[in-house]
C-alpha cells in the first residue's frame, strides 16, 4: 500500500467572486478532493491536506507517514512556512516521492529541490495543448499514447529554468506556437520528483483521462523502494577491505577536524 497525501493551498476554491464560482463548478470538493476520488485505487491510501489546516496540513504524523506527496499551489507560495519546507526536503532526501503539479513550479519546495528559479513563460487565453510522449519506455508513460490533446489550457513556455539533469518524459506544444518540457523526472538523493505542467485551475484538465493516468503512474514510480530515513553523513570506522597503506597521521588525534565550529 502506498500512502499518498495530496496537498493543495485551497485558495482559489474559496474565492467569493467569479473565479471561485468557476473553480467550484469544476472541482466542488477542491482540486485535492477531486484528485483523491479520481486516483482512488486498491494499492493507494490517499488523504488530503490544505494550507488552512493546522500546521498547514502536514504535521509530523501526516508527513512522516507519507510515501508520495502531491503538491498544488499557485497564489500562496509565500505563506508556506520555511520550517515545513525544511521538513519536506529532508523527507524527500530520505526517499519520499514528490509530484509537483502545474503552478507548483514556483513553490518553495520545488525551487528548493531544483536549486534554480524555475521561472517560465505563461499566457492564459484558453488555447489548445498537445502533450507529446517523449519517452514511451518510462514507467510514467505506461498506457499513454504518443500524443493527446487538452482542449483548453494555460500556456507554459520555454525557457523553463530547471536543472539539466531532468529526464524529459512529456513535451507540450501550444496553439500559440510555444513548446514546453511539461513532464520532467528528477532524482534527489533517495527521493524521486516529477513535475507535471497540465492543471490550470479554471479548466477541467484533471478530468482528462490521460492526465489522471500520468499522475497515477507518477505516484507508483515515485513511491519509495526502501524505508524512508533521514539522510546524513555516516562515519564508517571499519572498512570493507583491509587498508594496507600507512597512515602518516596515525599518532595524531584528528577528530577535531570533523566537529562544527561553535
Amino acid at each position: 500500500m502506498i500512502n499518498v497525501t495530496i496537498w493543495n493551498e485551497n485558495v482559489h476554491e474559496q474565492d467569493t467572486g467569479k473565479i471561485g464560482d468557476i473553480m467550484r463548478g469544476i472541482y466542488p470538493d477542491g482540486i485535492h478532493g477531486y484528485l483523491k476520488n479520481a486516483l482512488a485505487a486498491d494499492d493507494l491510501f490517499i488523504r488530503t491536506a490544505t494550507l488552512d489546516m493546522p500546521e498547514q496540513g502536514l504535521p509530523d504524523d501526516v508527513l512522516n507517514t507519507t510515501d508520495v506527496l502531491l503538491w498544488w499551489g499557485h497564489a500562496a507560495h509565500a505563506k508556506v512556512d520555511d520550517a515545513l519546507v525544511d521538513r519536506i526536503q529532508e523527507r524527500v532526501r530520505g526517499g519520499m516521492g514528490l509530484i509537483v503539479l502545474h503552478s507548483g513550479h514556483m513553490s518553495k519546495i520545488f525551487r528548493r529541490m531544483m536549486g534554480t528559479s524555475c521561472c517560465l513563460l505563461w499566457r492564459e487565453v484558453a488555447e489548445k495543448e498537445r502533450v507529446w510522449c517523449i519517452d514511451p519506455s518510462h514507467p510514467i508513460a505506461k498506457g499513454i499514447p504518443s500524443s493527446f490533446v487538452i482542449p483548453h489550457t494555460e500556456m507554459y513556455g520555454e525557457r523553463f529554468d530547471i536543472p539539466q539533469d531532468g529526464h524529459i518524459v512529456f513535451m507540450s506544444w501550444y496553439e500559440g506556437g510555444n513548446v514546453f518540457r511539461s513532464g520532467v523526472a528528477f532524482q534527489r538523493d533517495m527521493g524521486k520528483i516529477f513535475y507535471f505542467a497540465p492543471g490550470h485551475e479554471t479548466f477541467p484538465i484533471y478530468h482528462e483521462e490521460y492526465v489522471q493516468k500520468i499522475i497515477a503512474n507518477a505516484i507508483r514510480w515515485a513511491a519509495p523502494v526502501c524505508e524512508i530515513a533521514t539522510r546524513k553523513c555516516l562515519h564508517e570506522v571499519d572498512s570493507t577491505e583491509k587498508v594496507y597503506s600507512e597512515n602518516p597521521l596515525a599518532n595524531i588525534d584528528t577528530s577535531s577536524l570533523h566537529k562544527a565550529v561553535e
